[in-house]
């Protein structure tokens, strides 16, 4: 009794500590935390970009299901309430207020932001020129602006920041807000504190919102069927996390209930079938404790990914219990075939152990919660189980459930034929597939559905939200340094401009200039006395009262004395863009300049490299994208070719016979063969994750055709053994095949691979392995 509850004590402590430490653990979903750890500075920014970049605080809204007038004045309560959230930076819906902000900011900041402010701009004859500048102007239909502005600004320095600031021409306004188009909607932009990958903020935020607007929506007459859609990295972000959850609950349920009514049906004992369940609570519990462990979260891709080891960590139990002869007992089934399960369980190890290797954060957590879950399972089955099975307990409802592979092997000949003929099938349609084997469009690994991404689409489109695939990218040692670089970047993107190469851009400079061009605007600026002269004679002759322009004077003589600015002088919707433009990377800061409407990407890219700061380059967020799913399918193919390499190693080593590996390893060969095939069938194309699941075959079908290689028809124990199998493929399939209905694309394109393949495995075991004969 004594090795019993020893056992069963160490068990249930380590049992407890994993619980404890899953508990602890931090769950996320941002598909950021499931891609590599960026080695290139193309990489970086693709990597910031979607993770902390300035449009991943954005929310775009609509209001639709009412008149225009209905739906501005909706927007018009909203906007106000939003403004007050402590969840929101920034509220832009076309109102006055929308702007407020950064026009402050670069109103009383004009001349220290302003890289036109040189000594020879407020010269007699500097000053006379943008006097009659002023003049065209006041004529214009910017007449009414430079009213209002002229005696404050008449060097006209605040006028051309808005310019170079504003960037993308705004939607459509109506009844003073914004509109589509079509005027079926009201429009609106928020800028959000917390960033899209915040899932702890930013479900706070989104509802926070939805709150706001159903209250605006009460107070406002005709709107009560006024409805509101939400777009954006926020937004998405939540919607894959609900996602996730939902299908990894549903899921694991499903499988349970699968798995449990097949233990059922083939044990007819409820305590038995408790029993089988303890290897999957171990294996879920410490995969998830050592995932935690090692890289300090877990993906709820890898924890839905844990549904599987509802199917195969099920084997091992399987195995003990289906095996255990009539008025047997199950140590001395697990004695007999434990050296089998023992290989099995490294073979499959060593599988997924190739998988750590991986750059992939995500595909090495699968790896890792893969292997810690395997090694829990089967030390529970060797060390638990069998000091808790009844005594004389026989599962009778198993070898029923295994007459099909009976019928198999009973006509192996005319159904090697059939397998056969499957694999040159196989084979001739991987040969005559066309148009690519890989799925390289990264859309189609998106979790979020068409219609979402394309209402998304729109209302960028609607609201004139550029969006961005280059950027002119830097290095340099210190903020400040970065500044000046940028600096001297602005002549070189300005020509650009001039040539029609580029559309626009935003440095980040401009935002925030460094503080030696502050200290030389500064300078710049004459005393009060000289400026009051030199304005004096640059009216003479002009339709001007100098006395009128004492707040210019007043602006000039404060901008010389003012205090530097520094990133806490700016406004929270300017700081935010700020940030994501000049970002901290260890001992360097790293400078990324958004550039819109690139005409000519060769020729911007030569005169970036050529002309820019040192090391300065274009980066395509686009041909990075297609370049790190590149990475993953080699990197993916060559883990999977190793953890096979491993495999076959590890089968010499416990076999000691070439003949008895290739037996093994044939009909895996040509379950893997075939499920390709199937995957492709009709033009189809094979995604990355499904490299992880020709792995999972290898490693999970090592397993069945170790038995069926082990066991000689006709034998003592040979039914049950062969029972045991069908049992163990059927909870694996079912888990896998559930999992193929997942909406998550890795899960789906993993769960439907090794529902197919390890089904094949099973078969060509059950096929291919040669027969042996009976020992006497």
């Amino acid at each position: 009794m004594r090795p019993k509850f020893l056992a069963l004590g160490v068990w249930l402590m380590l049992l407890a500590a994993c619980g404890l430490i899953a508990v602890r653990t931090s769950y996320r979903t941002d598909m950021g935390d499931f891609l590599p750890h960026s080695a290139s500075l193309a990489q970086q920014v693709l990597a910031g970009q979607a993770n902390g970049g300035a449009a991943s605080h954005i929310v775009l809204l609509a209001i639709k299901g009412a008149p225009v007038p209905v739906l501005a004045a909706l927007s018009g309560n909203l906007a106000p309430q939003l403004r007050h959230e402590p969840e929101c930076l920034d509220v832009l819906n076309g109102d006055d207020k929308s702007l407020a902000g950064a026009e402050d900011y670069v109103w009383r900041n004009r001349y220290l932001l302003s890289p036109a402010v040189t000594a020879p701009a407020f010269s007699v004859a500097g000053l006379h020129g943008a006097l009659t500048n002023d003049l065209g102007l006041l004529g214009s239909e910017l007449g009414l602006v430079m009213g209002r502005s002229l005696p404050a600004d008449p060097t006209g320095e605040a006028l051309d920041l808005a310019n170079q600031l504003g960037g993308e021409q705004g939607p459509a306004a109506q009844d003073g807000v914004w509109v589509s188009a079509d005027g079926d909607a009201a429009l609106l932009l928020v800028h959000t504190v917390a960033p899209g990958f915040d899932l702890d903020a930013q479900p706070q935020a989104l509802a926070v919102i939805a709150a706001d607007f159903a209250r605006a929506r009460a107070a406002t007459p005709g709107a009560g069927a006024a409805y509101l859609l939400m777009s954006g990295p926020g937004v998405f972000a939540v919607q894959t996390r609900d996602t996730t959850k939902s299908d990894v609950s549903r899921l694991s349920v499903l499988a349970l209930a699968g798995a449990a009514g097949l233990l059922a049906f083939a044990y007819r004992s409820p305590r038995v079938l408790l029993l089988g369940l303890l290897p999957i609570a171990s294996g879920a519990l410490a995969a998830i404790a050592a995932v935690s462990l090692v890289f300090g979260f877990v993906h709820g891709i890898t924890l839905g990914f844990g549904v599987t080891l509802i199917g195969e960590s099920l084997d091992y139990a399987i195995y003990l219990f289906t095996q255990t002869a009539r008025g047997g007992s199950a140590g001395e089934t697990l004695a007999r075939i434990w050296p089998t399960l023992r290989l099995g369980a490294l073979t499959s190890i060593a599988g997924f152990s190739a998988m750590l290797f991986s750059s992939f954060t995500g595909f090495a957590q699968l790896g890792l919660f893969s292997i810690a879950g395997l090694i829990a399972a089967a030390a529970t089955t060797r060390f638990v189980l069998p000091h808790f099975v009844p005594r004389g307990f026989f599962a009778g409802g198993a070898e029923p459930l295994a007459k099909p592979a009976f019928l198999l092997i009973r006509h192996r000949r005319a159904a090697s034929g059939a397998v056969a003929l499957g694999l040159a099938a196989g084979i001739a349609a991987l040969l005559a597939h066309r148009g690519g084997m890989w799925d390289t469009n990264l859309l189609d690994l998106s979790p979020i559905p068409a219609t979402a991404q394309q209402l998304d689409q729109d209302l960028r489109h609607q609201l004139g939200v550029p969006d961005v695939r280059y950027f002119a990218v830097f290095q340099a040692p210190d903020a400040q340094l970065a500044l000046r670089e940028s600096e001297g970047l602005l002549p070189v993107l300005s020509k650009l401009v001039t040539a029609g190469q580029l559309g626009g851009f935003t440095l980040p400079s401009e935002i925030l200039p460094s503080e030696p061009a502050q200290r030389a605007r500064q300078a710049a600026l004459p005393d009060a006395a000289t400026l009051r002269a030199n304005f004096t004679q640059a009216a003479a002759g002009l339709p001007f009262n100098t006395q009128a322009f004492a707040p210019f004077f007043a602006a000039v003589a404060e901008a010389r004395t003012a205090p530097l600015l520094n990133p806490s002088s700016l406004p929270p919707a300017l700081a935010l863009q700020f940030d994501s433009m000049l970002v901290r990377r260890g001992d360097t800061w790293v400078v990324m300049v958004p550039l819109r409407d690139v005409a000519d990407p060769a020729g911007v890219a030569r005169t970036i490299a050529t002309a820019g700061p040192p090391g300065a380059g274009l980066v395509d967020l686009n041909r990075e994208s297609d370049r790190l799913l590149a990475t993953f399918q080699h990197q993916a193919l060559a883990l999977a070719v190793v953890g096979s390499l491993a495999i076959l190693i590890l089968l010499l080593a416990g076999l000691r016979a070439p003949r008895r590996v290739a037996a093994v390893a044939a009909p895996l060969a040509a379950a893997v063969t075939m499920t390709c095939a199937l995957l492709t069938l009709g033009g189809g194309r094979l995604s990355i994750f499904m490299v992880a699941g020709f792995l999972l075959i290898v490693a999970i079908g090592s397993n069945y055709c170790l038995f069926f290689e082990r066991s000689a028809p006709g034998a003592p124990g040979w039914q049950r053994a062969v029972a045991s199998i069908v049992l163990a493929n059927l909870c694996t399939v079912a888990a896998y095949g559930l999992l193929s209905c997942s909406r998550i694309p890795v899960l789906h394109d993993i769960g439907l691979t090794v529902a197919i393949g390890t089904f094949l495995s099973l078969v060509c075991g059950a096929v291919l392995s040669p027969p042996k004969a009976v020992t006497p």
